[in-house]
């Protein structure tokens, strides 16, 4: 797949009604050691968390939010490669692939057993960035994560992550992940009808207090400069 690998909604979408999480195992917080387009950073709202602080010259830990076709992977990928310090780049979807024999792929339909390895790829994922951040190398972690439900949500990030998380969320137009979506092939292409559910879901993020990149008229390049301005801004 060339824009993302965390399109993985192919099936039925989860349900925002479908209750609470499941408990998950919990690890312990390590300690804390545009060119074209724009970006929208808006103003948190009260209820919001403040976001983490990140202290310069310290390791990152980067969450690339977006729909399917929003490019996570590649950005993520371009940002990590050319970062002056030591960069790790994660993808939730590869990692949950790392299942052969018995993978539950939820662009078959979205149930326990999808959901199951979802969260073990979490975990999983959140304990290598862990283990990178205590060793002082940074990280970017891609992954489709939803506004209105829990299971595939933030708070499992920064559960597993730590109060080092930064989340940033790629949010282009709908007729541009559409025509990113129609551009793959194999499994990883998802029904138009899937994409645009999937993209409407991730509005959601608008009034959250994240930083928002709308990358529709930016290249990958251009993409991993606006994020480089986004966390220029917080990052004091």
């Amino acid at each position: 797949m060339s824009e993302s690998q965390s399109d993985y909604y192919g099936g039925s979408l989860p349900s925002p009604a479908a209750g609470p999480p499941r408990s998950t195992l919990s690890l312990r917080a390590l300690p804390e050691s545009a060119a074209t387009g724009q970006f929208v950073l808006p103003a948190p709202p009260p209820q919001t968390p403040p976001a983490p602080v990140l202290h310069p010259g310290g390791p990152l830990a980067i969450l690339l939010i977006g729909p399917a076709g929003a490019g996570k992977t590649s950005v993520a990928r371009h940002w990590a490669d050319r970062r002056p310090t030591p960069t790790a780049h994660i993808s939730l979807d590869d990692v949950r692939e790392w299942v052969r024999a018995g993978f539950a792929s939820p662009q078959a339909g979205w149930n326990d057993q999808s959901e199951g390895q979802y969260r073990l790829a979490r975990r999983t994922c959140g304990f290598a960035a862990r283990n990178y951040l205590v060793n002082g190398i940074s990280c970017i972690i891609d992954d489709a994560v939803f506004p209105d439900f829990p299971a595939v949500g933030l708070g499992g990030w920064k559960r597993h992550v730590g109060p080092q998380l930064f989340p940033v969320v790629l949010l282009p137009g709908l007729d541009v992940v559409l025509a990113r979506n129609a551009r793959r092939t194999g499994h990883r292409r998802l029904p138009d009808e899937q994409v645009a559910a999937i993209h409407g879901r991730m509005s959601g993020w608008y009034g959250s207090g994240l930083p928002i990149i709308d990358n529709s008229r930016m290249d990958v390049a251009a993409t991993a400069s606006a994020l480089d301005q986004v966390l220029a801004t917080v990052r004091r």
